[in-house]
């Protein structure tokens, strides 16, 4: 049985329909900052017709436990 910690930027915006719409990165950098992610995201509306306005940012930690090994046969 093993344990797995993962970490994903979770960067959700409003599309046209007022829908949220999630972008995930895997592995973001420890440094990164709120300022440095939400030029990314106005970067991302301006590009893009479908994302209308920013909702909402996360850094999100996960650990996941493995309680069952299949036994090797």
């Amino acid at each position: 049985m093993a344990s797995v910690t993962r970490k994903v930027l979770r960067m959700t915006f409003n599309n046209a329909l007022g829908n949220a719409v999630t972008i995930t990165l895997a592995n973001p950098k420890t440094d990164l900052t709120a300022a440095q992610v939400e030029a990314v995201m106005d970067q991302i509306i301006a590009r893009n017709i479908f994302l209308i306005s920013k909702r909402d940012v996360k850094i999100v930690n996960t650990t996941t436990d493995d309680l069952y090994d299949q036994p090797i046969t």
